[in-house]
């Protein structure tokens, strides 16, 4: 750190992924603006974990189902419990299974998914965060995971870059 303000003077350094105290607090304030949402699971991507721990933080209450875009991301269950330590939520899990390789991986099933999705719900989605939690919730939804009739709210974190969207209909 003193090297970087040594060169660059005084400056905020953002950890890799984004996560620290003040990134977890932002998102535990997003959150609590859906405590009125009506819904039954939050769907979020899970990269280091501080957006699901600011999430479950700002909605104790609701079941919150992280979807973890890193191979081996049994270890973020961990992370985000430490994270929300001090909370009284309870309901939460991390979906390892849907990482198609790891970080930045993919494969062709989750590039067709995408494409598919794209064109039958108008929604763009990108291969590294949200294409993997889409797909893993539609995976869910289709083995009857989630109580017919719940609410599934998912966020979707963005990131696309303009060569991940392809267009849905062309004229």
């Amino acid at each position: 750190m003193e090297d970087l303000k040594t060169h660059f003077g005084e400056c905020y350094v953002i950890p890799e992924g984004g996560t620290n105290e003040l990134a977890i607090r932002g998102c535990e304030e997003f959150a609590s603006t859906l405590v009125n949402t009506p819904f039954d699971y939050l769907c979020l991507p899970v990269g280091t974990g501080g957006t699901m721990a600011g999430v479950i933080k700002g909605l104790p209450t609701k079941t919150i189902i992280g979807f973890s875009v890193l191979k081996g991301g049994e270890f973020l269950r961990g992370d985000v419990a430490s994270w929300i330590r001090n909370s009284n939520a309870s309901k939460w899990d991390i979906k390892t299974e849907y990482h198609f390789g790891g970080y930045a991986k993919f494969t062709q099933e989750l590039l067709d998914f995408i494409d598919a999705f794209g064109i039958e719900h108008h929604i763009p989605l990108e291969r590294i965060y949200t294409g993997k939690m889409m797909f893993g919730i539609v995976e869910l939804i289709l083995s009857g995971y989630f109580k017919r009739g719940s609410i599934v709210l998912a966020v979707h974190t963005g990131g696309l870059r303009s060569d991940d969207v392809t267009p849905f209909l062309t004229v």
